[in-house]
């Protein structure tokens, strides 16, 4: 149990055999779908937290399909590269994004991210979201928020905090922890949640925001340490750390994971993609998986998801601006 998260993504393939039970759908011009491997698109690398969304679909999705679905790690720039080169595929439904909140983020903070969100992409569901924790290395010597807040009044701008990229989902859950606590820390930024990890293990970085995915197993055998959750109540996995929220009542975080097609890609391929991700989250060994790493399967339609995007995408506007990493 105590090392299933972080190596969740070494247990589980992108791809599987085909299965005699497969089912396609009709693309609405008469041919099936899918007829060839379908490969997801992962904007972090593997072990981090939407790479294990996508490990846990994908052999599902293959069984149900009767195509190997081969997850693809395209890392850097915040998940900006992997977006970018999604945006361009053909829209024929063979390519599928595998998105965090930075998906969002990005678009909000460059104005040369690549892609468009809304106008380059259309909306399949959303898989859920994830549970994240503050963490710091035991040796930093800090064992609370509050004494975390302290050691950073005390040294402004000398502490620093890691995330998976600039602009991801974790580099905006810390940005809105800096503000509410009202501390001046340092951003480092990383291809994703394994290599912030390793700099907080090795003590070179000092704090940082990772799911509890990739980081429970080390916090369980004592190589991290969790000053809060970053979810509105009390993590099962860690019932004696305390939520964020009630630390801080003016911290917020956004952390949905969700699949994303190209633009125009047939509305009968993407109605399938959606129902068939619900169907594989709500399967008993799937549920199970995601409850030992506190992940809340949440899969909408794909009208609902769009509405959740365009919400995020007002709210990372104004926190971006409030945060000083976009001009008023």
């Amino acid at each position: 149990m105590a090392k299933w998260g972080f190596c969740l993504w070494l247990l589980l393939v992108a791809g599987v055999v085909p299965t005699a039970s497969a089912q396609t759908a009709s693309t609405g011009s008469g041919q099936a779908w899918p007829v060839r491997p379908v490969r997801m698109i992962v904007g972090f690398s593997a072990g981090s937290a939407t790479d294990i969304s996508a490990r846990l679909l994908a052999p599902k999705l293959s069984d149900m399909w009767g195509q190997p679905v081969v997850i693809e790690n395209r890392t850097g720039a915040g998940s900006s590269i992997a977006s970018s080169m999604a945006a361009q595929a053909t829209p024929d439904g063979y390519t599928i994004l595998v998105i965090s909140a930075s998906f969002a983020i990005n678009a909000v903070l460059r104005s040369n991210a690549g892609y468009d969100p809304l106008r380059d992409f259309a909306s399949v569901t959303q898989i859920g979201y994830s549970t994240g924790a503050l963490v710091v290395n035991p040796s930093l010597g800090v064992k609370s928020v509050k004494e975390l807040i302290a050691l950073a009044n005390e040294r402004p701008g000398k502490i620093l905090f890691g995330s998976a990229g600039a602009g991801s989902g974790i580099h905006l859950t810390a940005e809105r922890f800096r503000m509410s606590a009202g501390i001046k820390t340092t951003h480092v930024a990383f291809k994703g949640q394994p290599e912030m990890l390793i700099e907080i293990l090795a003590g070179r970085v000092h704090y940082g925001f990772p799911g509890l995915g990739p980081a429970f197993g080390m916090i369980k055998d004592g190589r991290l340490l969790a000053l809060a959750v970053v979810t509105p109540k009390r993590s099962p996995l860690l019932p004696d750390v305390p939520s964020m929220y009630e630390l801080l009542p003016t911290f917020r975080r956004d952390a949905s994971h969700a699949l994303m097609v190209p633009a125009k890609t047939p509305r009968p391929i993407i109605n399938k993609i959606s129902r068939d991700v619900a169907r594989v989250l709500d399967m008993p060994d799937v549920k199970k998986q995601m409850e030992a790493i506190d992940f809340v399967p949440a899969p909408t339609t794909p009208e609902e998801f769009d509405k959740i995007l365009r919400g995020m995408l007002v709210t990372f506007d104004e926190v971006a601006r409030a945060a000083g990493l976009k001009a008023p």
